[in-house]
């Protein structure tokens, strides 16, 4: 796939998953799920998620904790690859 084509269908997607107030825990076998379904996910941070605690760092936890990659992050959605 080249990347002109890569990254317009990661711009395209829908963040399919939304962490919040509960934390990345309640979403983590989700995305775990989607993963092995679909290439990417996007995934959205909202605002009591964050905490004290950056989009990037949190997306990094996810990432390792499902053996993927943080693909990108752009304000507080980040897409996840496996």
């Amino acid at each position: 796939m080249s990347d002109t084509s890569r990254e317009q269908r990661i711009h395209e997607l829908d963040a399919t998953l939304r962490v919040g107030k509960n934390g990345i825990e309640p979403v983590v076998d989700e995305l775990n799920t989607q993963l092995e379904d679909r290439q990417f996910v996007k995934v959205k941070f909202l605002r009591s998620a964050r905490g004290g605690t950056t989009t990037e760092e949190l997306a990094d936890e996810m990432a390792e904790q499902v053996n993927a990659s943080v693909v990108r992050v752009r304000g507080h959605t980040a897409v996840f690859e496996r």
